[in-house]
């Protein structure tokens, strides 16, 4: 390689490296900002050119925070929703994906490109506008307002997204490993539980991780269905107490830090799976 291909492309790493250095920046300030503001003091918040760094860390905010709203209560009800969230999404999605990926039935193609273009509707329209008017009705007459059953249960009929991820990864699985299980004499059930699902592993991790991330942060659904305090999710308890009381915005701070640490940690558990399902490439065909 000549010199001059070589400085061009040291060039090219170095601004490259530098454009994802000023991404990743952008992204990371907020958690910052925030971090920072929940170890102020409420006289230094009000300090204008606000303070990059706390002068006196207020670690105390932290414990102080949990009790400023009922936190314990908000976050095991959290909890419980995205976790039966994330199991419904797990075990619907990956059926219906299977279905439609190694399982071979009249009209499957049809019936998945339907499946398919149901993604580009809700891309163009936000789904909450399309179906939180008739949702609302149906829950409201069988009297699911107020529980959380509307907020757990669509999960265990399918996401499109997930589907069309999972079933292009199980794409990559070689079918000869199925058809061997069938002359072993397996049936279809135990091939997908014992051969398929094994290997399904990082696909599973992506759809595990955005299915709890989407449900620790939904908003909408518990502030449509969920009309009881002591019912409240994180992201609705924390607006609802910061609408209706004077507000300490150090420890507002320091409760929204608190929910967002099992979104890292979540992240950090999973990353394995997350990228390797992603790039749907871990098990080649």
């Amino acid at each position: 390689m000549s010199l001059e291909n070589t400085l061009k492309a040291r060039v090219n790493k170095a601004l490259s490296r530098f454009f994802l250095i000023l991404v990743c920046t952008c992204f990371i300030l907020p958690l910052y900002w925030m971090i920072i503001s929940a170890l102020k003091t409420p006289e230094e918040l009000a300090l204008f050119p606000p303070t990059l760094i706390a002068k006196k860390p207020q670690w105390v905010n932290f414990k102080e925070a949990v009790n400023f709203i009922p936190f314990f209560r908000y976050f095991l009800n959290t909890g419980f929703i995205a976790v039966m969230t994330c199991f419904g999404s797990l075990l619907s999605n990956f059926v219906i994906a299977y279905g439609f990926s190694r399982v071979k039935w009249p009209g499957r193609d049809v019936v998945f490109y339907t499946v398919l273009a149901s993604i580009f509707i809700f891309l163009s329209f936000p789904v909450n506008t399309l179906t939180m008017v008739p949702l609302f009705k149906f829950f409201a007459g069988i009297g699911w307002v107020n529980s959380y059953l509307p907020l757990i249960l669509p999960a265990f009929f399918g996401n499109p997204f997930f589907i069309f991820l999972i079933r292009q990864f199980l794409n990559q699985i070689n079918f000869s490993i199925s058809e061997a299980a069938h002359i072993d004499g397996a049936s279809e059930f135990t091939i997908m539980r014992k051969v398929i699902l094994p290997l399904a592993k990082p696909c599973l991790g992506v759809t595990a991780i955005m299915s709890l991330i989407n449900a620790w942060n939904d908003f909408m659904g518990p502030l449509i269905y969920l009309h009881e305090e002591s019912k409240y999710t994180l992201s609705i308890g924390l607006t609802q107490y910061s609408s209706a009381h004077d507000v300490e915005w150090n420890l507002l701070m320091a409760a929204a830090s608190l929910v967002v640490i099992p979104e890292i940690f979540i992240f950090l558990f999973f990353q394995k799976y997350f990228v390797e399902g992603i790039s749907m490439g871990s098990v080649k065909s």
